[in-house]
């Protein structure tokens, strides 16, 4: 597991943003060779985001030929919400860069068959074989995706039922207003993560996040208490992370 601190949000923003478009470009992705990339979503990864999206109008990086799979949805939220998922990722990242819409995958909430959809998601990377880079956040109390508290290794995509902690946490977004957060979302599973990705590369940023980036990196492995611990059973892991999040403080 490597480890990247910057003194700001948006140096790890821009080191993490550039990281991902030289991984791109050696890649060198055709049609028939596309790139494979995991997102998430949340405030962490909106800096990077920002940063690719302006990279692409400079003709630094074209998204023409990834393939993207996001890793959650809120359960019954319509793609067309403000608040849903689907929603962000072309506001604040899909909708400003030259992806086809085809290469584009969500999870989605409003699905009749929650099984069938799960199954298909995780058919649909195997059918690709690897993803190339996985990009993530963290939750306060090391949470990814929303696989919370008590997840197992062994966990794929599936429907899972929100922490009281988690829809507090998210409760902004919804004008602070705990019974409009929905209370189960479909998610990609640990397994998903670790054993379908050949990097994986997380976004740690600010105070809060300091007890879930510590551990993540120095707690007990495989704790299912703290599913981000089980990132200590990937080879081939890259935190970026700002000082407030790694618990480094600095006097003038």
């Amino acid at each position: 597991m490597r480890q990247a601190t910057f003194s700001s949000d948006e140096d790890a923003s821009q080191y993490l943003a550039d990281y991902i478009i030289k991984k791109i470009n050696q890649f060198n992705p055709t049609s028939s060779k596309p790139f494979i990339l995991g997102l998430p979503t949340g405030s962490s990864p909106e800096g990077i985001y920002k940063r690719l999206i302006e990279a692409n109008k400079k003709g630094l990086i074209s998204f023409k030929n990834v393939i993207t799979f996001n890793m959650d949805e809120y359960l019954n939220l319509s793609p067309q919400n403000p608040q849903s998922y689907h929603y962000f990722m072309y506001d604040k990242f899909f909708n400003h860069i030259d992806i086809p819409k085809e290469n584009i995958n969500i999870l989605n909430g409003l699905t009749q068959d929650i099984e069938k959809e799960c199954n298909d998601y995780e058919s649909k990377i195997k059918k690709y074989g690897k993803i190339h880079l996985f990009l993530g956040g963290l939750g306060p109390e090391g949470h990814l995706a929303f696989n919370e508290k008590g997840s197992t290794r062994n966990s794929k995509t599936r429907k899972v039922e929100l922490a009281e902690s988690t829809i507090k946490a998210n409760s902004r977004f919804f004008n602070n207003d705990l019974s409009q957060v929905p209370k189960f979302a479909l998610s990609v599973g640990i397994s998903t993560i670790l054993d379908n990705s050949e990097e994986i590369c997380l976004i740690v940023l600010g105070e809060s996040k300091k007890f879930a980036l510590n551990k993540t990196i120095n707690g007990k492995p495989n704790d299912s208490n703290f599913p981000s611990s089980y990132l200590q059973d990937h080879s081939n892991v890259l935190i970026v992370c700002d000082n407030a999040a790694a618990g480094l403080k600095f006097k003038l």
